[in-house]
């Protein structure tokens, strides 16, 4: 009679063996792809309503709501962009979490990335808050907003939703699991470059300007998850 006994001891350490319960698609880093481009969109659409950044009303906010006026169609579209991104977000978070999950069952990794991301998408979601009481009105013409509420409120758009700051420690968090050897190389080296950027730029007094490499991070990264990642699907397959 004789005994087999299969060992599994890879040399390197960033192989894992997973369970076959963890295989998954890649719906959920489409959903980050789709997140990013939303994130771009909101930079772009709020960027176009700057009448309150203009140089002619440096110091006066008299006649900003009339300027605002023809603004409110791009408000419309800042508006469903910057919540379809939001909630993309979100999915994007949830399947990055059971991602990392599965490899990382007693870390804190997950829980930070999925924290940082939906945390974004909280902050996503009150930056288009304001915009029923503001466009609406300024659509119809009746008046009711007064420049210095349409002042604040393209304050508002040109500052809340930009705030991507959590996003970053999501980044952070792909660097500490790369360096456990449990997503590529390069995904991790991203979150380290850019999402520790994000964080930065939003500890700084130019957190507005965490948007850009927030929006960068995540799309870079979800592409990279989307495309690649290409040993842990052959780990789960």
């Amino acid at each position: 009679m004789t005994t087999h006994t299969s060992i599994s001891n890879p040399v390197r350490s960033d192989v894992t063996d997973l369970p076959t319960s963890a295989r998954t698609g890649r719906t959920w880093a489409l959903a980050g792809i789709g997140a990013g481009l939303a994130g771009a969109g909101t930079i772009v659409t709020s960027t176009m309503v700057d009448t309150v950044y203009q140089e002619r009303f440096a110091g006066t906010t008299d006649g900003i709501a009339a300027e605002l006026v023809d603004k409110a169609p791009v408000m419309f579209a800042f508006h469903s962009i910057t919540v379809v991104g939001a909630l993309l977000m979100v999915v994007f978070a949830a399947g990055l979490f059971r991602r990392l999950r599965t490899a990382m069952p007693d870390s804190i990794v997950p829980t930070v990335a999925f924290a940082g991301l939906a945390g974004t998408a909280v902050v996503s979601v009150l930056g288009a808050g304001l915009d029923t009481e503001f466009m609406m009105p300024l659509a119809q013409g009746d008046g009711i907003v007064d420049d210095a509420t349409g002042a604040m409120y393209n304050h508002w758009i040109g500052t809340i939703p930009w705030y991507w700051v959590l996003a970053g420690l999501a980044g952070l968090a792909l660097f500490s699991a790369f360096r456990q050897g449990v997503v590529p190389r390069w995904i991790g080296l991203v979150g380290l470059v850019l999402g520790g950027l994000t964080v930065l730029l939003g500890v700084s007094p130019l957190e507005y300007m965490s948007g850009v490499t927030g929006v960068l991070w995540l799309l870079t990264t979800a592409l990279g998850f989307t495309l690649g990642d290409r040993r842990y699907r052959t780990a789960t397959h």
